[in-house]
Formats: structure tokens, C-alpha cells, sequence
């Protein structure tokens, strides 16, 4: 069963981070869209900047930044044909690990959820190469935050017109609900990459959303695009 990804988080005031990868109806593209959101104003002082292999978290206002751990990171990394997606200073974990010849699950068996309890925000990951990604979720399995769970799910062939969503957070709350369960399939609606990401932007709870980074990748050719979008302007 599949869910309308623009309507999901149009009902979801608040899923956290969240990473959703699929491929295009036509089977020629992936589309990738990776998104920030925040309830604290330090969460809330970010915006998305390029780099030369992907983007990178930095604060608006430097002046107004509190605490710059779990929060500044390098969302997006390039290595070579791969792809790299996380929601922290895993997607660095991950790239060396690959450099080094060692696999995508390797490297995050040696992390776990964020230190910032009583949320235990889970790391969120996925890796794209070619016409298939990966994904992953580290989580607390208990309230304490004493032990973590390390679920790993691979899709190497995308089906057209078929994307996955992982995200950090089930919904609002307090603490916050992890994500449970499989990465959510979502359906790709037959529409131009400027469309898609414009309806993911536009989608996000407009109080809580910070940053959307949104890529289109031609499988073939390697050719890619991509939107950023940034609240604070």
C-alpha cells in the first residue's frame, strides 16, 4: 500500500527530518528530497548552503546560534557515483567508510541515535547509486536511551513511479514519537522535478519547516539537478 507523499506531510505537523527517495514514472530518474525542521529557535536558525560534493547546514544568524552539535552537518555528500542522504554527522561516517572500501551498513554499526534525550532522536540514512538506494534507522529501544536498534532496508532496483519515506519522528509530542516501522512507500505523480519539489516545499507544516534539499538525477547520465529551499532568506 502506498501513501500521496504531499499529503502525508501536509497532515503531519510535525515529522521531523525526513528523507524521500523515488524514482520518476518514466524509470529514466531518481528524485531525492531531504528536509529540516525545528521547534526550538536554535533548530529554527539554519539554512541549506552547496558545497562542492552536496550541501551543508550553517546558521542563519551566528550570533544567535546556542549549541552547534546535532544541528550543523553535511545533509548531502558526492562520492563518485553514490549519493549520500542523513540527518547528521553520520553522512560523514558513511563517506569515509566507503573511501576506505568498507559498506554503507558498516559504517553505522559503529553509531547510534542522537544524545539528546528524553527524545533519543533517531539517525536517519540513505545511500542512492544508480536506479537503487538504501535506507537506515538508528533508534533507542527503550526510554532510558540504553539501547539501540539498527534497522537497514535496501531497494536495488526502484520501481517506477515508487519512492520511499524514512523520517525521524512519527509525529508531534512530547518527547517527540520515533519513526516506526518500514520506510512508508509513496507514489511519484507524473509531474516536472520543479513541480515535485515546489509540492514538497509547500507541503511542510509552515510554522515548524526550516530547509528542503531536492535533487533529480537522470540514471543513465549521471546528469543532476537540484532546488534548495530555505525559510530564512
Amino acid at each position: 500500500m502506498s501513501v500521496d507523499l504531499i499529503d502525508y506531510l501536509k497532515n503531519n505537523e510535525y515529522p521531523g527530518r525526513g528523507i524521500a527517495i523515488g524514482r520518476t514514472p518514466c524509470g529514466k530518474n531518481i528524485r531525492i528530497a531531504y528536509w529540516i525542521m525545528g521547534r526550538s529557535s536554535n533548530s529554527r536558525n539554519r539554512v541549506f548552503l552547496e558545497t562542492e560534493d552536496g550541501i551543508r547546514t550553517e546558521a542563519f544568524d551566528p550570533s544567535k546560534m546556542e549549541d552547534p552539535s546535532l544541528i550543523i552537518y553535511h545533509p548531502v555528500r558526492k562520492l563518485g557515483k553514490q549519493t549520500i542522504v542523513t540527518n547528521g554527522d553520520q553522512t560523514d561516517t558513511i563517506w569515509n567508510a566507503l573511501k576506505e572500501g568498507m559498506t554503507f551498513e558498516d559504517a553505522l554499526r559503529t553509531r547510534t541515535f542522537e544524545p539528546d534525550g528524553p527524545n533519543w532522536t533517531p539517525r536517519i540514512s540513505a545511500l542512492v547509486e544508480g536506479a537503487g538506494y538504501k535506507m537506515s534507522i538508528l533508534k533507542s529501544m527503550n526510554l532510558e536511551g540504553s539501547a539501540v536498534g539498527r534497522y537497514f532496508f535496501e531497494y536495488p532496483e526502484a520501481e517506477n513511479g515508487v519512492g520511499h519515506l524514512i523520517t525521524t519522528y512519527k509525529t508531534n509530542g512530547n518527547p517527540i514519537p520515533s519513526f516506526e516501522g518500514e520506510p512508508i512507500r509513496w507514489d511519484m505523480a507524473h509531474e516536472k522535478f520543479d513541480e515535485w519539489a515546489n509540492h514538497v516545499w509547500e507541503a511542510l507544516n509552515e510554522d515548524n519547516k526550516v530547509s528542503l534539499y531536492t535533487c533529480h538525477m537522470n540514471i543513465e547520465t549521471g546528469e543532476t539537478k537540484t532546488m534548495i529551499f530555505n525559510k530564512n532568506k
